[in-house]
């Protein structure tokens, strides 16, 4: 996949959304409705990068932010009649908050300190140590446990980068274990990671059956 080359800016707009997080290589649909984050998606297309950054509020108030977040270009936009915008976020690099501003926006922006995540600009990564067969049949039994369905054929093709990511996405996990998902310096890190917490909800539901 060819990236787009650009100069990440100093400040960029912050949406502000519990369990949301853009993986490194992925793209994140987006459903825009709030009056705020509606104008906030205009100003980003007005720019040359159409950088939003993804970060999960800490607490039910939304006034404490994670430390680490992901930005994503707007790569795909239409409006819907209703006047939502329906956005694809592709994923150029996550970040550190150095601060979260109000400013004179209607949404938060943030300080962003790039250094250290690099790599989210590269190809693919490889995870030497992942077991396909291990690693499907442990989320088979998840996705029964939880009555969720997925694309068996695509997730049997998929790569391990791809799979492990996409579903760190799309899995209705915690807050906080989303964001030390977000935060795993590499993808076998991740999806030792994932690996641990399916397993963990696994042997919680069965406790909880036992109890009953």
């Amino acid at each position: 996949m060819t990236r787009r080359s650009f100069d990440l800016p100093a400040t960029i707009p912050l949406f502000v959304l519990p369990g949301a997080v853009l993986m490194p290589r992925t793209r994140l649909p987006l459903d825009i409705f709030e009056p705020r984050y509606l104008q906030m998606v205009e100003d980003a297309l007005k720019t040359p990068h159409r950088l939003i950054g993804m970060i999960q509020p800490l607490d039910e108030d939304g006034e404490t932010l994670a430390e680490i977040g992901s930005a994503g270009r707007v790569v795909g936009f239409s409006e819907q009649d209703d006047g939502r915008y329906l956005i694809s976020l592709g994923q150029v690099q996550r970040f550190r908050l150095a601060e979260a501003e109000q400013g004179f926006h209607a949404y938060p922006t943030g300080q962003i300190d790039w250094s250290g995540y690099d790599g989210d600009r590269d190809d693919a990564e490889e995870d030497p140590d992942w077991d396909r067969d291990r690693f499907l049949g442990l989320m088979k039994r998840y996705m029964d446990a939880n009555d969720l369905s997925t694309d068996w054929e695509a997730a049997d093709e998929a790569e391990a980068e791809l799979l492990v990511n996409s579903l760190a996405m799309a899995l209705p996990l915690e807050v906080q274990d989303k964001q030390a998902l977000l935060e795993s310096a590499t993808l076998s890190a991740r999806r030792e990671l994932l690996e641990g917490l399916l397993e963990y909800e696994l042997r919680h539901g069965e406790n909880d059956e036992v109890m009953q």
